[in-house]
């Protein structure tokens, strides 16, 4: 695909697949809405006030249908919005066409080669003149790597003259990265300066541990709102049934291969693992689960999981999903021990659980399309191969898609999370570190439950009746506390 950035009718930029999908895409868009009430609540209650007037928004997250309701409901509170994709595959074409055409700048395909990719994200940052945006919502931290590096280089360029090497690293990503900053040092070398300068903070999902070692080291240049770690909505709602929603469905839609009776590995027993190896589970599959935390072995252990090493089962396994969200999880040496046509897949985000570069590589491996986000990979000498979907990035939203109410959590913690950062940019609250959403994240739950929730009332009752006022604090504990409770009683209800 030709990288020229298009102009719609009324003159806003995009880049997307195909235009003619946007009528296919605004009807799902419809549908969705439905099924997200966190955000609809959203533009309810902030709408009249237009709290992000003035602001610009910069996303770099999944352009498919749940973020595209994620998107209107920026620009129904006010803001200015350019987006780009997370990931290569995760992008829904009817409905980054249906956001181009109708509220924003889009700059996302399925498909996208790591050049597009990285295209994109420069697309999506460049505001023109000025600077660039004032928030970001991030996934991945590509958007935030960029920023950070450029400003880097620019630093080093000023001091001097020193020009970013691509070929210095073996990082195929990073060759990228330094080579757009390379050639934004010729046209303006204060380009991220300016960027630096003018943000007033990012939220981030995955990616994360990347700005805690850089607030570790001193380099953090903004505030961070973390999304993933102590914020139950996400945790608790979105990774764990999420996951456990879009793992059978995506395996089922790229190969068509039955789960009952096979042997899974789940790599991984936290949130995303936990609803991986229970959707497997209730699928009819035997499941094993690998863990190097011993209390989360345990709980596997506890919830009737086999917990092994890797090496110690890779040749009788037919699936194998890694959940962790780190590197070298399952190496090239693991799969050449594997079954023919073990499936190998990923929904821990970070495109380097499973060695891709490895497989890619290995002598005389030969690749053989199936079709798009399902490849065998043959071994020479043995004909024997595995099949790994989505070239070993997220399988759920590549051969998938996660379910809408359940990414409506999510979503509307991006929004409160912004809304905080953006009141708050003159307060000096907020310095440059990363911090939890926490407390803010009991707002999106009471968003997404239609009405008062049961437990909001019992938490009023329990107020009354003690003859006390609950801080925030308190009503944060007791809240987990009544969560819990109903959600073992459930669980125990349903055994």
């Amino acid at each position: 695909m030709a990288l020229v950035v298009e102009k719609s009718t009324s003159g806003r930029e995009y880049k997307v697949k195909d235009m003619f999908q946007a009528d296919f895409g605004r009807l799902e868009i419809e549908l969705a809405e439905v099924e997200m009430p966190g955000l609809m609540a959203s533009r309810t209650e902030f709408g009249p006030s237009q709290p992000f007037r003035g602001a610009k928004i910069t996303g770099s997250l999944h352009m498919n249908i749940q973020t595209a309701v994620l998107i209107e409901t920026l620009t129904a509170l006010g803001a200015e919005v350019r987006w780009c994709s997370s990931n290569i595959f995760s992008t829904q074409d009817h409905a980054a066409a249906a956001i181009a055409r109708d509220s924003a700048a889009v700059f996302a395909w399925k498909g996208e080669t790591l050049q597009e990719y990285w295209w994109c994200i420069e697309r999506a940052l460049d505001w023109g003149p000025g600077g660039g945006p004032d928030l970001i919502i991030g996934d991945g931290g590509d958007a935030t790597l960029l920023i950070h590096e450029g400003v880097k280089a620019e630093e080093e360029f000023a001091k001097n003259g020193t020009i970013p090497d691509p070929t210095s690293t073996n990082n195929v990503d990073f060759q990228l990265v330094l080579t757009i900053i390379k050639a934004s040092l010729m046209t303006d070398p204060l380009k991220y300066t300016k960027m630096k300068e003018r943000l007033v903070g990012v939220s981030a999902i995955t990616g994360v541990n990347r700005l805690y070692q850089m607030q570790a080291n001193g380099t953090l240049i903004f505030p961070v709102i973390n999304i993933n770690n102590d914020t139950f909505t996400k945790k608790e709602i979105d990774n764990l049934y999420g996951c456990r929603h879009s793992l059978p469905y995506g395996l089922m839609m790229a190969t068509n291969f039955m789960i009952a009776g096979k042997v899974v590995l789940v790599a991984g027993y936290r949130d995303v693992g936990k609803g991986c190896a229970a959707s497997m589970k209730q699928a009819g599959a035997c499941v094993i689960v690998t863990e190097d935390d011993p209390t989360l072995a345990l709980q596997a252990t506890m919830e009737g999981f086999q917990v092994f090493p890797l090496e110690d089962v890779v040749s009788n396994v037919d699936i194998f999903v890694t959940t962790t969200g780190k590197k070298d999880i399952i190496m090239v040496d693991h799969m050449l021990k594997m079954k023919n046509n073990a499936i190998v897949c990923n929904i821990g985000h970070l495109d380097n659980e499973i060695d891709m570069h490895g497989l890619k590589t290995f002598p005389g491996v030969e690749r053989i399309t199936i079709k798009p986000q399902s490849d065998r990979w043959v071994f020479p000498d043995t004909n024997s191969g595995i099949i790994v979907l989505a070239e070993g990035r997220l399988k759920n939203l590549g051969c998938a898609i996660d379910p809408s109410f359940v990414i409506s959590f999510s979503h509307t913690n991006q929004v409160i999370a912004h809304l905080e950062l953006w009141n708050e940019k003159s307060s000096g609250k907020y310095e440059k570190k990363v911090y939890n959403l926490s407390d803010l994240a009991l707002k999106s739950a009471q968003f997404n439950i239609k009405g008062k929730s049961l437990v909001y009332q019992l938490i009023d009752v329990l107020e009354t009746d003690s003859g006390s006022t609950f801080s925030r604090h308190d009503r944060r504990v007791i809240y987990h506390k009544i969560w819990f409770f109903v959600k073992n009683l459930v669980h125990l209800k349903k055994n």
